[in-house]
């Protein structure tokens, strides 16, 4: 799940712990997704940093100053790096909450071709995404709405696959989420690959 932007990053950190699935809501540093030999070295120093932290190792080993820089340092990469930290492996699907705004994570899952979901508002093109989604990206109310939907999409999804998420296709993982607007006043909307057509009440 990604968004940078003010009005969306807390929800999807939210939805994302909640459902346990990887996110970035403060800055989407190049080569997050297509340059994992640096980005994976960093994730590594951070975890490697952490637990020699609760083991105590570093108290033992340096003085408090060094360990106070030590912890600096964590801190520092929990805030770019703590949400994608357990991601091991290339995601199914990536959720986008402003395309426009976070260009680059969409740049490099269409370089890797991995499905994306996109909101889609008035001065973002359609064609980015796999799954858009028409609405206003900007309205806090659309975006925790939409943000609800899939938060309840991936529970259901967790709950019927028996067999490993990496087993799964990534069309597969895509369309999951690509319906999380499918039913609003008790009616089933449709959705396809190209776009999601059907209004959503209360979406501006």
């Amino acid at each position: 799940l990604v968004s940078t932007k003010r009005q969306a990053k807390d929800k999807v950190k939210e939805v994302a712990q909640a459902t346990k699935m990887p996110y970035v809501t403060e800055r989407w540093l190049g080569g997050m997704l297509t340059n994992q030999n640096t980005i994976g070295g960093r994730i590594k120093r951070l975890v490697d940093l952490e637990n020699r932290m609760a083991s105590g190792e570093l108290e033992n080993r340096y003085s408090k100053l060094e360990v106070q820089h030590f912890a600096e340092e964590i801190e520092a990469m929990n805030h770019l790096y703590g949400g994608i930290k357990e991601m091991h492996t290339k995601p199914g699907a990536i959720f986008v909450v402003d395309m426009q705004n976070d260009i680059i994570a969409v740049k490099e899952a269409r370089k890797l071709g991995i499905p994306i979901v996109g909101l889609c508002d008035t001065n973002v093109d359609p064609g980015l995404a796999d799954y858009p989604i028409p609405c206003n990206d900007d309205a806090t109310k659309t975006i925790n709405l939409i943000l609800g939907y899939v938060q309840q999409a991936i529970g259901e999804g967790q709950a019927r696959v028996k067999k490993p998420a990496s087993d799964e296709k990534p069309e597969a993982a895509g369309a999951k989420i690509a319906a999380v607007i499918k039913k609003t006043d008790g009616k089933e909307q449709k959705t396809d690959k190209e776009t999601v057509t059907a209004p959503v009440k209360g979406i501006g």
